[in-house]
């Protein structure tokens, strides 16, 4: 039997300890990797289906005839957003921006399932900066085109527009904070957003009030761990 438990690498950062771990659960049979800031859990690769189904669903609403598609994924983790983007044939680049240096080298150590596939991706680029300073600046997402826009940008870093992981991403999910995003994205362009929480009506109203539609979808999912059904949101808007 493989070891239960496995720290694949520590390291110290500027929201505190962040860890990747592995560990193996009897539930599922298989080894499980888990990320943690200090002592809270920032994900499983247990639970990945609104992740990858976030991805899908923001490539679905891109509008119909676009064939090259350029993507930014905000937030890196296990890879699984980012892996979801690619298997999409239209999506002709995508730079995922992560915050933690520790987990991009994660994935190109190889240390996570998705690490090899992302990194041989000629598609792909992995790049370490603070996603909420791009999103807000006038330069945005890629250093070597700045004023580069996209067609899609879906973010997965915080638990929830209200459960943040820093108090300084908070301007972000205000309207002043989204529509400086726009600036990034081409018109009809979409903005998804991956939470933790059921749908918020409060924050719904601010997607309303910056975009030209917005809607959030419940992701369900089996939970082997409680042996029911656990949720995630996802919130999907467009551009005027």
């Amino acid at each position: 039997m493989p070891a239960r438990l496995q720290e694949l690498d520590w390291r110290n950062t500027p929201m505190g300890e962040i860890s990747l771990r592995r560990r193996w659960d009897p539930v599922v049979g298989q080894d499980v990797y888990e990320v943690k800031l200090g002592d809270e859990y920032l994900m499983s690769s247990l639970f990945t289906v609104a992740e990858v189904e976030m991805a899908r669903l923001a490539l679905a609403a891109v509008p119909a005839g676009s064939t090259e598609v350029d993507v930014v994924v905000g937030g890196l983790g296990l890879g699984y957003t980012a892996s979801a983007a690619l298997d999409a044939a239209v999506v002709r680049s995508l730079i995922v921006v992560e915050a933690a240096d520790a987990v991009i080298d994660w994935h190109r150590r190889a240390l996570v399932p998705a690490g090899r596939r992302l990194t041989a991706d000629p598609r792909c680029t992995l790049s370490q900066a603070d996603f909420f300073a791009l999103a807000a600046g006038a330069a945005g997402f890629d250093p070597r085109s700045p004023g580069r826009r996209f067609h899609a940008v879906v973010v997965d870093i915080d638990h929830s527009p209200r459960h943040l992981l820093h108090p300084g991403h908070a301007e972000f999910y205000r309207p002043a904070g989204l529509r400086r995003l726009t600036r990034h994205l081409h018109p009809g362009g979409v903005f998804a957003l991956w939470s933790d929480d059921p749908p918020d009506e409060e924050f719904q109203a601010v997607l309303t009030e910056v975009f030209v539609t917005a809607r959030a979808e419940v992701v369900t999912f089996a939970n082997p761990l409680t042996g029911g059904t656990s949720a995630n949101t996802v919130y999907l808007a467009t551009c005027r």
